[in-house]
């Protein structure tokens, strides 16, 4: 063997070894050693790993049998509703969440045995505004680097079919409503990802150009003409997929007595004045419950809106009992509320039942699982991820909270027949945010509201 290959093969391991020898945080072999001897594999511990090892899903050997059966679905306080709405394969919740609040009044004054309105068409109005708001906002920071972090949120995400109560305010303020057969759903509206990913593509690529535009002075017109082209190209492919949505249109009814109305006609907006009079006095606020800041404090994320003149998400941040109070007062009144959670944790999808230690993987696995609700939101564990109506409540003899229903927007199969049940337990730890009518917060709630909001980062973790 060459002497100089030998030497320098020897020399290049002790160089490995040493390198090894003083990185720090490896896991060396001694504590190796002890990792693996933690591992008992008993007769009980091999059972348990022959069952998780054999089961198409650990979620459902973890599901906690002192949970099953616990809990009904009766409750003492209910909204007068009707009819379960279907939102599919779309992320439009809190669209037919907000409309879902308006519905049962609407249906109660006309004297409807049914009452839709059209998704489709708000939701046309949500994606052609939400691309300008990212086209003006790809302006505004068109000075910024592209790795700049707020360029960064932007371009991650130029639209997307997410939104939260404001979204729905603020298209509906604009754009006012219209009854579900004017405009009906289609088969991209019902399945939106393909639409999502083309309207992305086009708006990224049309923001990269104004970019280029920004960065010669005196482009400004010509910003300007980009934009409004781009605007233009997303309407087409917003029309095509969607239909193109009616300027007015003619509506009459046949009421549950079986009277046909006279027919009328309506534009959008005036269409939202009549069914929903009180939408129009700006009366709901949004009250949440995040411990990770500071209470009687009003909070609004930056840019958070999908319309440019509209308002961001704002709210209101109070203790879970004073939200438990102000929702049991207006389900007491009859009025049914948005409200939004962490759907997915200690679900119970067969049964319609949310719990905690629905799924007891910590007894399954014999390992602790021990965040609270501030710890599971800064880790972003947990945070709202869908919207549904707050419809129902159970209370103890004592008038205390013992469960709460919500009504959902995923078919009649999903649930209990499209409602969901929740324990008061599950309220606190997964429930995140709820708007309700000004007239049921108390005094100290409704001065805090009068605060200046602290405004917090496009990238904020409860976005």
């Amino acid at each position: 063997m060459n002497f100089k290959f030998l030497v320098l093969s020897v020399l290049a391991l002790a160089l490995a070894g040493t390198s090894m020898a003083q990185t720090k945080g490896t896991v060396d072999s001694k504590t190796l050693s002890e990792i693996r001897n933690s591992f008992n594999a008993d007769a009980s511990t091999q059972a348990i790993q022959n069952a998780i090892t054999n089961s198409k899903s650990i979620r459902d050997i973890a599901l906690n049998r002192n949970k099953v059966g616990a809990t009904d679905h009766f409750f003492k306080y209910r909204v007068e509703v009707k009819g379960i709405t279907n939102q599919k394969s779309s992320g439009r919740c809190w669209m037919f969440t907000s409309m879902n609040t308006i519905r049962p009044n609407v249906i109660k004054d006309l004297n409807l045995s049914s009452f839709d309105f059209s998704h489709n068409y708000n939701y046309f109005w949500d994606i052609f505004e939400k691309s300008n708001l990212f086209l003006e906002n790809i302006i505004a920071t068109a000075d910024k680097d592209m790795d700049d972090r707020e360029v960064v949120r932007y371009l991650s995400s130029p639209v997307d079919d997410g939104g939260v109560w404001n979204s729905f305010f603020n298209v509906a303020k604009k754009y006012g409503v219209i009854p579900a057969e004017v405009m009906p759903e289609t088969t991209i509206s019902n399945n939106t990802g393909q639409l999502n990913r083309i309207v992305k593509e086009k708006l990224r690529g049309e923001a990269y150009k104004i970019r280029q535009l920004a960065a010669k002075k005196g482009n400004a017109k010509k910003i300007e003409v980009a934009k409004v082209k781009a605007l233009k190209d997303v309407y087409r492919i917003l029309a095509l997929s969607l239909g193109q949505p009616p300027v007015d249109f003619t509506w009459r009814y046949k009421d549950a007595d079986g009277k046909i109305s006279e027919a009328k006609k309506y534009t959008p907006q005036e269409f939202m004045a009549l069914v929903a009079p009180e939408f129009a006095k700006d009366e709901m606020v949004m009250i949440m419950n995040d411990p990770t800041r500071e209470y009687y404090k009003v909070y609004e994320i930056k840019n958070y809106r999908n319309v440019a003149e509209g308002i961001n998400w704002t709210y209101l941040n109070l203790p879970n009992d004073e939200i438990k109070a102000f929702a049991m007062a207006s389900i007491k009144n009859n009025q049914a509320m948005y409200a939004s959670c962490d759907v997915g944790k200690q679900h119970n999808r067969e049964a319609g039942i949310m719990d905690i230690n629905t799924y007891d993987y910590a007894s399954l696995f014999g390992v602790e699982f021990d965040m609270d609700k501030k710890a599971r939101v800064l880790t972003r564990q947990s945070g709202s991820s869908h919207a549904m109506t707050l419809i129902g409540v159970d209370v103890d003899e004592n008038e205390k909270p013992v469960k709460w229903e919500f009504e959902n927007s995923w078919g009649t199969t999903s649930g209990n027949n499209g409602y969901l049940t929740f324990t008061d337990e599950w309220f606190s730890e997964y429930m995140f945010r709820v708007v309700i009518n000004k007239k049921y917060l108390n005094e100290e709630a409704i001065k805090a509201l009068d605060s200046k909001p602290i405004q917090l980062p496009v990238w904020d973790y409860m976005f």
